[in-house]
């Protein structure tokens, strides 16, 4: 191993040391594999062992990442601490609830998730992974709240954005217990009790609006035994067919419609983890247990190349601006881009400057 490649594990491993508490072996890997994940971009265990840093050969390194993710017990809520403490701002901090889910072979690989949204992408902190194919249940939903609740407290939510699926009288219930707003959207032709006018289809409140025109229902009403607030918005779906987009909200919030649409960050988010970053999909991995301890390297990741990602841009080069107005690159790939050519060309000053926003000193 070479000074450079050592100077940079050696402080990577320090930084995971503190962060984790792990033994040396195990954050000399951790620090190893990340490094491996941000150059490669990749979750291909063959990939992978062909790059580790050290003297190993390649056969004893694939089987150092195979016992690490079949032995090795990786603590999600620690995770989920170490993610929380990098984020680049301050609580309270609106979430986004969201699943992701595809298939290996036969198997469904389905993945239950809280981010946080922060400028155009969900950074994600907390998962729970479903042993089904299809939505989740109130209990599932409940339970991943309440290790964000008892890891974070409710203080430091603004908010939860979630869409259709993410409905039902005892999950609703849940959150106004909780005191914790929500924006969430509901199905278009739900039973709505509204004041005066006694049960109504959800989108009768909105039907005389014209296109594309929200409007905040003004007065309270009841779905199920909980009451809210709705917001709507009549506009036309993929099918070319009218449809309505409808908020439930906790409080009387004129601006739910556009809060609601920070929801989106999580799948830009999960874009990022699968094709546009890590491959996430590619890996074979069948065992739920082992992909929820990638997916946790990957997290580390993941917020390490968006923090290098919010510096260079800051402080080095301003991402472009394309001629529709969007960026060239999300901070997340701007930030992968700066930290893989810093380690493939081991660009000593660029690899401090990347250590040293992982350390967040």
């Amino acid at each position: 191993m070479n000074t450079k490649v050592d100077f940079k594990i050696n402080e990577l491993v320090s930084i995971f040391s503190q962060k984790t508490g792990w033994n040396l072996a195990r954050v000399r890997f951790l620090a190893a594999f990340i490094c491996s994940l941000c150059k490669l971009q990749t979750v291909c265990y063959v990939k992978l062992a062909q790059d580790l840093s050290g003297t190993a050969k390649f056969e004893s390194n694939l089987r150092r990442i195979q016992r690490f993710f079949a032995r090795f017990i990786v603590d999600g809520d620690l995770i989920a601490k170490i993610v929380f403490s990098m984020l680049p701002s301050q609580p309270p901090y609106r979430l986004s609830l969201d699943r992701t889910n595809w298939k290996f072979g036969s198997m469904d690989i389905n993945i239950l998730m809280i981010s946080v949204c922060y400028d155009g992408v969900g950074i994600p902190l907390l998962w729970s992974m479903l042993d089904k194919r299809g939505n989740s249940n109130t209990k599932e939903r409940k339970d991943l709240l309440e290790r964000y609740v008892s890891l974070f407290g409710t203080i430091s939510i603004e908010s939860i954005g979630a869409d259709r699926e993410f409905i039902g009288d005892s999950w609703i219930g849940d959150l106004i217990g909780k005191n914790i707003r929500f924006f969430i959207r509901i199905k278009e032709n739900m039973w709505v009790n509204v004041p005066g006018k006694g049960n109504k289809k959800a989108f009768w409140l909105f039907n005389s609006l014209p296109l594309h025109k929200g409007l905040h229902y003004r007065k309270i009403v009841k779905i199920g035994n909980n009451y809210v607030y709705l917001s709507g918005l009549r506009t036309i779906g993929r099918t070319n067919k009218i449809e309505f987009v409808i908020i439930a909200t906790y409080d009387y919030a004129p601006d739910a419609l556009t809060i609601y649409k920070d929801r989106w960050q999580i799948e830009t988010m999960f874009r990022a983890l699968k094709s546009s970053g890590f491959n996430f999909e590619v890996t074979h991995l069948t065992d739920l247990e082992r992909i929820s301890k990638l997916l946790s390297i990957i997290c580390i990741a993941f917020i390490w190349s968006y923090r290098v990602g919010i510096y260079r841009d800051k402080n080095l080069d301003r991402i472009k601006i394309k001629k529709h107005g969007r960026r060239a690159y999300s901070f997340f790939k701007y930030g992968l881009i700066f930290i893989a050519h810093a380690l493939l060309c081991n660009v000593s000053p660029n690899i401090k400057l990347i250590i040293k926003i992982l350390s967040c000193t």
